[in-house]
């Protein structure tokens, strides 16, 4: 495909974002909860990766950083299969240790004093009090993101949506330019 579609979509996407978005959304959605459900997902589950897909779609149009060679829904179902992929693939490291496995892996101070590894959460907290409660709240309680809108105030989910990644991106920035050693105990 040509540029064309893409230069289409921007324009529809000035125009007129609500009807775009709602369209795009009729079309596109029910595949993707089809897919995240065949994959051991629920509805929510769906409705979260196709938020962040949609963010990254709208965010990449409007800032001109998207050509298309697929279809509007075909790109959008590839960014969802990678989102749900790096889902399950989170989901499946956080399994509960069995307590030999927590005998193994936890060992007794050395005494030797070692510089202390740096906490995620000292990061999380110097973004602000907001941000530290939508990341916290969704990423550690694993709060679904219309409870988080209700307990801002946001007057939609695509709101929190936007916000959480915002945070998101901005603790990306803040650790950017460390390695996962330096996180290690």
């Amino acid at each position: 495909m040509n540029a064309t579609p893409s230069l289409s979509m921007d324009i529809a996407l000035i125009t007129d974002r609500g009807r775009t978005l709602e369209r795009i959304y009729a079309k596109t959605f029910p595949m993707v909860r089809h897919y995240v459900k065949e994959r051991g997902g629920t509805t929510e589950d769906a409705k979260d990766i196709f938020h962040e897909a949609m963010i990254l779609f709208y965010e990449k149009t409007v800032q001109e950083q998207l050509t298309l060679t697929s279809s509007v829904s075909t790109y959008l179902m590839g960014i969802c299969k990678n989102l749900w992929r790096q889902e399950l693939d989170k989901r499946t490291r956080q399994l509960p240790l069995t307590e030999s496995q927590a005998e193994t892996v936890w060992e007794p101070p050395t005494g030797e004093e070692e510089p202390a590894p740096l906490k995620l959460m000292t990061f999380v907290e110097q973004l602000g009090d907001t941000c530290k409660s939508i990341l916290v709240s969704f990423y550690y309680f694993g709060q679904r993101l219309e409870q988080i809108a209700a307990q801002h105030g946001y007057q939609n989910i695509r709101t929190a949506t936007v916000q959480k990644y915002k945070c998101l991106e901005r603790l990306r920035k803040a650790v950017g330019h460390l390695s996962i050693e330096n996180f290690k105990p």
